[in-house]
Parts: structure tokens; sequence; C-alpha cells
């Protein structure tokens, strides 16, 4: 399997780092990326909610993917895909439109990338947004800086907010995870990793440990 894709992110750095994850894994399996406003056999998009206007957005982005090329084949994931996906389904020339917990096992829901008439749906339940998907994304051209997602959801129920319905209660990376990961980009040569996640400050409820710890221990990696 091979062919071009492109993919385009909107909202904050942990979108951006998610986006990263799932480039890499078209990557592992022989495609080849290219800019959003290039023509691509397939599109990829991992949209916000957190915008005044996610649908008009969502749609001039999908509409414009398609000037590139008619026949691509056109994803839809992120939080707004979580919240409205039958909104979403709705825009001409949508292929697939995954949830939160779907966008980093997209090959399962698309095999084979064929144009559908009618738009795919799998988007899980909000309760069901449990697991920790790892991501990390990094400068394209230089050793410089990385984003490193450590934490996911969010506990707060703000009444102004829709990131808790959008990605789940707050969930950690495993210590453990997080320094084997750290370990790696260092080795790799980047001088600045920033730490991501909805709510950073949360980090490691789960386990025994809390950000202040973590730190700690990061600081001692050479």
């Amino acid at each position: 399997m091979s062919g071009k894709v492109a993919l385009h992110t909107l909202g904050c750095k942990l979108n951006f780092s998610e986006t990263s994850t799932i480039g890499n894994q078209f990557l592992s399996k022989g495609f080849e990326i290219v800019d959003f406003k290039d023509s691509a056999d397939i599109y990829v998009l991992n949209t916000c909610t957190v915008t005044e206007n996610a649908e008009k957005e969502c749609r001039q982005i999908v509409r414009r993917a398609l000037r590139q090329n008619p026949n691509a084949y056109v994803v839809v994931t992120g939080c707004y895909a979580q919240l409205r996906p039958e909104e979403i389904s709705k825009i001409d020339g949508v292929d697939l439109v995954l949830g939160s917990k779907e966008k980093f096992d997209l090959f399962s829901f698309a095999d084979d990338f064929e144009k559908q008439e009618l738009a795919c749906v799998y988007v899980s339940p909000t309760k069901d947004l449990n697991e920790f998907g790892p991501a990390h994304s990094t400068d394209a051209d230089s050793r410089t800086r990385a984003y490193f997602k450590i934490q996911d959801g969010c506990d707060y129920k703000c009444s102004f907010c829709t990131i808790p319905l959008a990605r789940g209660n707050s969930r950690s990376m495993t210590p453990e995870n997080v320094l084997s990961d750290f370990k790696s980009l260092v080795e790799k040569g980047y001088k600045e990793i920033i730490l991501t996640g909805v709510n950073v400050g949360d980090y490691g409820k789960a386990f025994d440990t809390n950000l202040p710890g973590l730190l700690k221990n990061m600081t001692e990696v050479p």
C-alpha cells in the first residue's frame, strides 16, 4: 500500500502532536507525506472544538482538499469529530469520521481508502474515552524542539468548556513510559522538549506520583 497523504491540524499543540503520530503511522506503511495544499490521495483533518465556527472551518478545509484532488479519500477526526460526527458526515466529500478513541487506529477503519458515497462514522461514547494514546511531534527540518504528550482529558466540568466531552476524563502516560520516550527524544538530539496535554498539571492522578515528581526524575536524565 502506498500513496500521498496530506495532514492538517486545527487547534492546540496537543492536536499537532497527535497529527504527527498519525502521520508516522502512514510513513511506516509506505505512504509519502505531502503538504496539505498539494494534491494527495488521502487527506486527514484533525479538528478542534474550541473555535467559534468549527463546522464552517471544517467544511472550508475539506472543500480546499477536494479542489486539489476531487477523488481523494477524506478523513476527519479530533475533538470536533467526537462531538459533532453527524454534522461532519454530511459535509460533501468526507469519507470517514473518527472519534477521539479511534483516531490512533485509523488503519482498522480504512484499510483500502476507497472513496465512499456516504461517510462512515466511528465514534465511541465519551465514557469509553479511557485509554491513553501516546503522541509527540517534532520540528520538520531540525532537531530543535519536540512536543511530548504526557496527559489527556480533564476531570473539571466547567460550564463553558467542551473538552471533557471531546476527550474524556483525565489520564496520563505512565511515568516509566514518559522517561523512556523522553530519553529517546534526548538521544535523538532534541534541545527543547515541551510537555503537552489538556491539563498537564493534573499529571499522575492514577499513579503514585505527580508533575513535580515526574519533572524531578526527568531532570536526572543526562
